[in-house]
């Protein structure tokens, strides 16, 4: 154990997030997600929701600011009907640890599958809401 480390933050995942380097991307997913199938890297925090661990990782994991976009989200496919109100969650977590409005794209679905396969690792949740998948691209330590 450690101080001040949130326990929802595995070791496995605080491993991961050490090792990415400035411009890798990675995926928290939702629980309907084909994680284990897309990833290079899986990491598992059943029983956690996607806002739950990133309002537990975004006061370490800095969102890359000389990109266009540090955030992804998947695209509601044409024709459904959802309104994914988590995406308004995100973005004020990402506001309240980033100090600004995250600089989101969205991505279509199977474009955002082929982005999760290159990704450096995916996180898979037990997220219940729909089109609850998030990519975030690492930024560089400034302080």
């Amino acid at each position: 154990m450690l101080k001040k480390i949130p326990p929802i933050i595995t070791p496995e995942l605080m491993k991961i997030m050490m090792e990415m380097g400035h411009g890798d991307e990675i995926v928290f997913a939702d629980g309907n997600f084909p994680s284990a199938a897309y990833a290079k890297r899986l990491v598992r925090c059943d029983g956690h929701t996607v806002t739950e661990l990133l309002e537990a990782i975004l006061p370490f994991f800095p969102l890359d600011t000389y990109a266009q976009h540090s955030v992804g989200l998947m695209s509601v496919v044409p024709g459904d009907t959802v309104v994914p109100t988590i995406w308004d969650e995100y973005k004020q977590v990402i506001a309240a640890y980033d100090g600004k409005e995250a600089k989101i794209e969205f991505i279509e679905r199977f474009d955002f599958y082929e982005r999760a396969k290159k990704a450096y690792a995916i996180v898979s949740t037990s997220e219940s809401a729909l089109y609850a998948n998030i990519i975030l691209k690492k930024g560089v330590v400034v302080d």
